[in-house]
């Protein structure tokens, strides 16, 4: 305790040789308490702006993206039967001998050229295309899919003005 009012002394007399320790002795008690409440209220209102407001916002965005996350669960939880049918309908079946086939006349009937087309010894298909729009190529990968045609790799290539070159490795989709 004693070490504590030693500190105190030298700061409360360079206080009271300072023009606002001098301006704080010509106060009345009255408006000292005035002053020491209102720098209580602020001090108060300094720490809710700090710290009680940030987390209070925080706690608002946090509650958003749960009830989010909660929508988004409901629905794939809601749509998780359609899935499951889907996934075990067979897409069209589509004879293995006839993919190179039918890879060539969706990519023409998509408006698509086939620069190069080979056969792998897997049953799989190598088809390299010159550049195309890539909202043409999309389209093509969803008739494909469609057709029974599964996209094993796919190496896509942009180009100028928005067209992109693409080499594919299709398969027969089981």
């Amino acid at each position: 305790m004693s070490s504590l009012s030693e500190l105190k002394a030298p700061f409360s007399a360079r206080l009271q040789g300072s023009v606002l320790g001098q301006r704080w002795q010509a106060l009345a008690p009255r408006e000292r308490l005035a002053l020491v409440l209102l720098a209580l209220f602020l001090l108060l209102v300094l720490l809710y702006l700090s710290l009680w407001r940030p987390v209070q916002l925080g706690l608002v965005t946090a509650r958003e993206a749960y009830e989010q996350q909660r929508a988004l669960h409901a629905y794939m939880q809601a749509q998780a039967p359609l899935a499951r049918s889907l996934a075990s309908t067979p897409q069209s079946s589509l004879d293995p001998a006839r993919l190179q086939g039918v890879v060539t006349a969706s990519a023409t009937e998509q408006g698509l050229t086939v620069e190069r087309l080979d056969s792998a010894g897997d049953g799989s298909l190598e088809v390299s295309l010159q550049a195309a729009p890539f909202a043409q190529l999309l389209r093509w990968f969803v008739v494909l899919e469609r057709q029974g045609v599964r996209i094993a790799e796919a190496g896509l290539d942009r180009r100028e003005d928005n067209l992109v070159a693409a080499r594919l490795s299709l398969r027969v989709a089981f």
